[in-house]
């Protein structure tokens, strides 16, 4: 639970590096959050019924689509971030994953690079961006 929001932790914290484990469990955390926003969506159109389009069904589903806005917004900056700490890792500029994300919101194919590149095994050991973070005093050099 805490790689989930480690994150958030380091809202905007875009120096050092970060694991494979803290991006994908941080994406799931955010994939769960949006199951949850579409499946209220949903139950705020069934339980409000589908035909009668009620003021207030409609209302609350357009609270419920600002709400999700909202959230995405606010995850916005520790996505960029991660995917910079995640290509500090693989010791890659992180300017890079800036361009890519940038790039995303035109064509989808940056996207893909992206994902390519959060699943790719970081540099072992330390590089210019930090120490690797799997290598901590508990660790040692064992599992090198």
């Amino acid at each position: 639970m805490e790689w989930m929001f480690l994150p958030l932790k380091r809202y905007a914290d875009f120096s050092g590096r970060s694991r494979r484990k803290e991006y994908w469990m941080f994406f799931l955390f955010q994939f769960l959050v949006q199951l949850l926003f579409i499946a209220l969506m949903i139950l705020v159109i069934f339980a409000g019924g589908a035909d009668d389009g009620s003021s207030s069904t409609v209302a609350m589903f357009f609270i419920l689509i600002a709400l999700w806005v909202i959230f995405w917004l606010a995850m916005l900056i520790p996505n960029v971030a991660i995917v910079v700490r995640r290509l500090h890792d693989q010791d890659i500029p992180g300017i890079v994953g800036i361009l890519l994300y940038i790039a995303t919101i035109i064509f989808t194919i940056p996207g893909l690079v992206i994902l390519v590149f959060m699943c790719l095994e970081g540099k072992k050991g330390d590089n210019q961006y930090g120490r690797d973070p799997k290598m901590n005093e508990n660790v040692g050099d064992v599992f090198r």
